[in-house]
């Protein structure tokens, strides 16, 4: 037994000096943050099939990665049809990202921010609050928020943000909560492609020029 943990000891200390490879576009910082949480001892915890808080907190980063780039994938062919779509965009913190940032041809910004939540339980509304089954969760939209805020000040131009809802069922087919919209995830192309067609009056081209000015690909260092 003694000799297994110290192999697994060996074995999860060279997987954390070996995975550095520098890495970006969608889901970059659930997968930064699932790496940093697995520290060795949550490596061998989890070869030993022992819980652990650090473990389910990993694992939870990685399901909202996995979500990330599905959204990518469901989004990605637009660009086709002259959309400008960028991934994990670092914020000016650095410590935090969007998930998402799509510039429609006619010059429309929209932030998707994915959400990966279990399918068990309903997406409602109950008194301006959003609920998944009970539990309370509209402080989950903060961090869209920020995010919308942030880019909208540094381009100049009114930002849309929208939930793009993977696993859980939404109460009425999608809904509005103070004004941010939750679609599900197989419906995001069609709500992007509607939303995107307002004549704004802005250069589409311009406006994903600055925003790669301001805000650079997140990797692994910001974490």
């Amino acid at each position: 037994m003694i000799t297994f943990l110290v192999l697994a000891a060996i074995a999860a200390w060279l997987y954390t000096r070996w995975d550095r490879r520098p890495r970006t576009g969608a889901g970059t910082s659930g997968i930064a943050r699932a790496r940093q949480l697995r520290t060795p001892a949550v490596r061998i915890a989890d070869v030993l099939n022992i819980p652990t808080q650090r473990g389910a907190l990993a694992r939870r980063a990685e399901i909202g990665a996995q979500g990330e780039q599905a959204t990518a994938l469901l989004i990605d062919p637009l660009r086709s049809r002259g959309w400008v779509i960028m991934h994990s965009l670092a914020l000016p913190s650095g410590r935090t990202d969007v998930d998402h940032l799509a510039f429609s041809p006619t010059g429309a910004v929209i932030l998707p921010d994915t959400k990966k939540w279990s399918s068990r339980y309903r997406i409602r509304t109950s008194g301006g609050r959003l609920y998944h089954g009970t539990l309370d969760v509209t402080d989950r939209l903060k961090g869209l928020r920020r995010g919308a805020a942030a880019v909208s000040s540094a381009l100049g131009v009114p930002v849309i943000p929208l939930v793009v809802m993977h696993g859980a069922p939404i109460e009425g087919g999608e809904l509005t909560v103070d004004g941010i919209r939750i679609v599900p995830a197989d419906r995001v192309a069609d709500v992007l492609d509607r939303l995107g067609r307002a004549r704004t009056g802005y250069n589409a081209q311009a406006l994903a020029d600055r925003a790669r000015a301001h805000f650079p690909p997140y990797t692994r260092k910001h974490r």
